[in-house]
């Protein structure tokens, strides 16, 4: 077993890799196929290879994402990790590479700050809920009332600002709108305009559309605003190409669960994400 940063070139072996589970892998597939797989500042996909055969891959960048159908190679890349004491704010993905991968980093890491079950959606036909019509892609002059909506949903999610580590974040809230895969509901209250729905299309790849950063307003909840919302960005992500429309979701939040489940969207496997 042989471990090495991929090369240009090597994109097309590494994203035949990923489509043998296109939905499992759909995030390091998209990091692929927007960035290409040479590490550039650190950042990019490294190979496993048994003879020239490439078995697995993890891409490193702020998140670790494995990638290994077959579970071969995830101690060498982890290895690899430990290595170069590369920092990282997550391992992410398909529930069994990322348990592989942290239990030899686990070895050199303290203990995670969270682990997290999460149950991989999918939907492949028409939403079963009806879509708000006023669910559309976000506006570039909109992002001073969606970066403060999509701070809310992080910090609600993990427990702290986003804000606290550079402009990533913000860079990633406004590429997100610049491609058209930032979704938004508009309310005005006294001509003052308020984000009340927001979801974003976080990777796409291989035909799969993942929705991420799924948030209503907390006074607006119960009133089937995220059914209807996330209906209405299933629809514009098969409207962008999808051949399948992706999530993953925390097990312990039923009332997501519920939600997505009157989309029409069906488990099909489970992602493990690791905080540190």
């Amino acid at each position: 077993m042989s471990v090495r940063a991929l090369t240009p070139g090597e994109e097309a072996s590494a994203l035949d890799l990923c489509a043998r589970d296109p939905v499992a892998a759909v995030l390091a597939a998209a990091r692929i196929e927007e960035g290409g797989v040479s590490p550039v500042l650190g950042v990019g996909a490294w190979g496993a290879f048994e003879g020239e055969e490439l078995v697995s891959l993890l891409w490193l960048g702020s998140n670790l994402v494995p990638v290994s159908p077959s579970g071969r190679g995830l101690a060498a890349l982890a290895g690899q990790v430990i290595q170069r004491t590369r920092r990282f704010s997550s391992v992410v993905g398909d529930s069994a590479a990322v348990h592989v991968v942290w239990s030899h980093l686990a070895q050199a890491m303290p203990e995670p700050r969270q682990v997290r079950r999460q149950p991989s959606l999918t939907l492949t036909g028409p939403p079963a809920t009806a879509p708000h019509p006023l669910v559309r892609p976000a506006r570039e002059d909109e992002l001073d009332i969606l970066l403060p909506a999509s701070v809310a949903m992080f910090t609600e999610e993990y427990g702290y600002s986003p804000l606290g580590s550079g402009a990533g974040y913000q860079r990633r809230v406004r590429q997100l709108v610049e491609s058209g895969r930032s979704f938004v509901l508009v309310e005005h209250e006294g001509g003052v305009p308020r984000i009340v729905f927001k979801a974003e299309i976080g990777a796409f790849a291989l035909g799969v559309a993942q929705l991420q950063g799924v948030w209503v307003d907390p006074s607006r909840r119960g009133e089937g605003i995220g059914a209807a919302g996330t209906a209405a960005v299933v629809e514009h992500a098969f409207a962008l190409g999808a051949e399948t429309v992706s999530l993953y979701v925390n097990d312990y939040n039923s009332r997501a669960r519920r939600t997505y489940r009157r989309v029409g969207f069906t488990e099909v496997g489970e992602y493990t994400t690791i905080v540190v």
